[in-house]
């Protein structure tokens, strides 16, 4: 089934900073942002195992226990197993570095296998309190964190985790399944594939006013004609677009700085928010099924919600195109 279909709104919840992610969150903190989401509106939650070696799962799992099951979609992730033991060596994360150094101390093993994957849906049923996942992301099979063994690690899960999860969709265990991944090329190298048969992705941080050309070149058409989709994350790039330090998980660079700096200030011209343009800028493309901005806050959840409500002028976006900020093909939420 295609992504879209699925989703019942355009607008999700990430669960990354439900794990602790960059600082320690206070449990009711957690809890109560994503009851903020709930009351939103929102009805389709990402999560991931490796947010917090299971904490993001576990939390969310305590915050919609009692809501009707049928009301809302789950995706999470496949790829690593959460232990029991406790983590005494140092974790390799790649680019991610110590995202979640706050999260549990539980030793985490990456393993794309088939039978890691089943184990996996079955640790993260548990975690989440339910009976079912509605999507599964295939996790992190890409250069920011395998580096020149990605290759390897796609081929591992070519033969494993991506049969696990068609057989899976195919017995109605899932509903669909694809990649959950920072980079284009993992999701360019499925795509060429003639089988397996994935419903779309789950593709953060290529996909924003910041950083697009690539995944605006190479996949969005692609995903387009086969009818999928496209989940964005980070649709905020780390922060940095709406004022944050970082960009990509780390330090925002000058180049970035003063590009967020340029298009804030055509933002504030009009009057509108960053959110609403990174928001709107992303919902725009045919291929975008829905667009999931992470929260750890439930101030931040209402001003999500009120960016995508936000009334743009199509003025602002024929601005940022005049002035090179955004690619001259990239579809933009007006007429022209």
């Amino acid at each position: 089934m295609a992504i879209k279909d699925i989703l019942k709104s355009k607008l999700g919840f990430g669960a990354a900073p439900l794990g602790n992610m960059f600082r320690a969150i206070p449990e009711d903190e957690a809890l109560a942002t994503v009851e903020a989401a709930w009351n939103d509106g929102i009805r389709y939650f990402d999560n991931a195992p490796f947010y917090g070696a299971g904490l993001a799962e576990i939390r969310m799992g305590q915050a919609l226990a009692g809501k009707p099951r049928g009301d809302y979609v789950i995706s999470t992730k496949v790829g690593r197993i959460v232990l029991d033991e406790i983590d005494a060596s140092p974790r390799d994360n790649g680019e991610k570095g110590e995202v979640f150094k706050h999260g549990r101390p539980n030793k985490v093993v990456n393993d794309y296998s088939a039978d890691a994957t089943y184990r996996s849906i079955e640790d993260s049923l548990t975690r989440l309190k339910t009976d079912h996942i509605d999507i599964a992301w295939v996790h992190d099979i890409a250069q920011d964190f395998y580096g020149d063994e990605w290759l390897g690690k796609f081929e591992e899960a070519r033969k494993g985790a991506f049969r696990a999860l068609d057989r899976m969709r195919d017995e109605g265990v899932i509903k669909a399944w694809g990649l959950g991944v920072n980079r284009v090329e993992p999701i360019e190298l499925l795509l060429a594939l003639d089988e397996p048969r994935p419903d779309g992705s789950l593709l953060a941080g290529r996909y924003s006013l910041l950083d697009h050309d690539r995944a605006l070149q190479r996949v969005m058409p692609l995903v387009a004609e086969r009818g999928l989709g496209i989940v964005v994350g980070g649709p905020y790039s780390s922060g940095a677009l709406v004022g944050g330090p970082n960009f990509e998980y780390a330090p925002a660079t000058p180049a970035i700085l003063a590009k967020v700096a340029a298009i804030k200030a055509i933002a504030d011209r009009y009057g509108i928010s960053m959110k609403a343009a990174g928001l709107q800028f992303a919902l725009a493309n045919p291929a975008v099924a829905a667009v999931i901005p992470g929260a750890s806050r439930p101030a931040r959840i209402a001003e999500d919600g009120a960016a995508l409500r936000e009334v743009v002028p199509a003025d602002f976006w024929r601005d940022l195109r005049k002035q090179g900020l955004v690619n001259p093909t990239a579809p933009l939420p007006i007429a022209d």
